[in-house]
């Protein structure tokens, strides 16, 4: 007999192909209904969740993952505004990149269309599965989530409701899974030949387990060690509220600042107003030897804090002699992810967000904007730092590719090869349809 996670594979390859050509409407419609089975079904989800923090609390979850862990009214009624704004964005399969006229009667268009089936595997977050599941019925990709153990029951809870009304909206049956065991992920992690994308959000311990361990491609971050720099040309209270914000206002996600980089010219009148802040939040502060000099009672930070993410409330802190070195410290230390300059200097911000090589770069922001519904995509699947199709928070964007759609009219290669070929046209048609 099949394994279940292989008969599962099977199922969502199935639904993939219907959902490649499910009309906009029919999946705008899909969407709203999961909203508001979302919203009337409020207290069933905090019910599990309950159950969830309960037990993560008896076994000794650290905070910062208990906080990605836990509901509220209010957390529902934000999944329930993503899933909306998902729906309200624009549908990205079927739209034409490029026309070009190969030759007469030989058009060539390159057409977006959905990657085929997803596998998301995320930690703690079950507000992820609402995110990835909805962006995934959007683009017409079916999906197989797995979530943390930690939030079993509610992810359960979600994916029956999401799973369950899409149903019963004229998604096809295997659109939307879920995986509940450690082994059912590793046999996933093999079956390339059903899975064409793998999405991790979590640790980067953990992402760099799912990469090591798979041949399907794996679009994601395996760390957020984010950035910011306070040059000489800044403003100060602004400095204050942006560098506070970044760091305490959910220092345990992937895009809070974990280094303050401080132009030398500015440390003296910044450092003793933003660190006694911090202390007044209780933000553990670690600096160099010169951040040291200028505030007493910190500790010293190590060559190993420069490349730590401490999803907690701790900062590394060090004073720099110019623009330059700040820009070298983000590239060597950090991952890739978000860092932003707190400047009023155009030319320095420039050139910061030209030779910073992250997948957000930010001036006079906090690096919490670097998100998939800020950002305006609706939700995100995850974040990517990788290069290749898809980078910085992945909306409906990343979860499409494009195929060549070639028509002719009987047209074959040996007339356009030899002494008397026919010679190609390549005329590009710049209006799209």
């Amino acid at each position: 007999m099949k394994s279940n996670i292989l008969q599962k594979a099977e199922l969502a390859r199935q639904a993939s192909i219907k959902l490649a050509v499910l009309p906009t409407g029919i999946k705008n419609s899909a969407l709203l209904a999961i909203a508001k089975a979302l919203k009337k079904s409020s207290k069933l989800i905090l019910k599990a969740n309950k159950k969830d923090t309960e037990e993560a609390k008896k076994s000794n979850l650290k905070d910062v993952l208990l906080k990605r862990l836990m509901l509220d009214k209010h957390k529902i009624d934000e999944m329930v505004e993503e899933v909306k704004n998902v729906a309200k964005l624009d549908d990205p399969v079927g739209k034409i990149l490029s026309q070009v006229e190969l030759d007469r009667g030989l058009m060539l268009y390159q057409v977006t269309c959905p990657i085929g089936v997803i596998g998301a595997i995320f930690e703690s977050r079950p507000d992820a599965a609402v995110q990835i599941s909805t962006l995934c019925l959007k683009s017409g990709n079916s999906v197989i989530l797995k979530g943390g153990s930690e939030a079993k029951n509610s992810n359960k809870a979600l994916v029956k409701i999401i799973s369950e009304t899409a149903k019963r909206n004229k998604m096809p049956k295997g659109a939307i899974q879920l995986l509940e065991t450690r082994e059912e992920v590793s046999q996933m992690l093999k079956l390339n030949e059903f899975i064409d994308l793998v999405i991790p959000r979590g640790s980067s311990k953990f992402v760099k387990y799912v990469q090591e361990h798979t041949k399907i491609p794996v679009l994601g971050h395996s760390e957020g060690i984010c950035h910011v720099f306070v040059d000489k040309h800044a403003d100060i209270k602004k400095a204050i509220d942006i560098c506070f914000d970044a760091k305490c206002q959910y220092p345990a996600v992937c895009n809070a600042m974990e280094t303050m980089l401080v132009h030398k010219d500015i440390a003296k009148r910044f450092l003793p107003l933003m660190i006694k802040k911090f202390k007044k939040a209780n933000v553990e502060i670690r600096g160099d030897d010169k951040t040291g000099k200028i505030v007493k009672n910190i500790k010293k930070a190590t060559e190993k804090d420069w490349a730590t993410e401490y999803n907690d409330l701790i900062l590394s802190v060090m004073i720099v002699s110019d623009l330059n070195e700040a820009i070298g410290h983000v590239n060597k230390y950090g991952s890739r992810h978000t860092d932003a300059i707190v400047t009023e200097n155009k030319k320095n911000a420039q050139l910061f967000m030209d030779l910073v090589d992250s997948a957000s770069v930010i001036w006079n922001a906090s690096t919490r904007f670097a998100d998939g519904f800020r950002y305006g995509k609706g939700a995100e699947v995850g974040i990517s730092t990788a290069k290749i199709h898809s980078r910085g928070p992945v909306g409906l964007e990343g979860l499409v590719i494009y195929k060549y759609k070639l028509i002719g009219k009987g047209q074959v290669v040996k007339d356009y090869v030899g002494k008397n070929a026919k010679k190609f046209r390549h005329r590009v048609i710049k209006k799209l349809f």
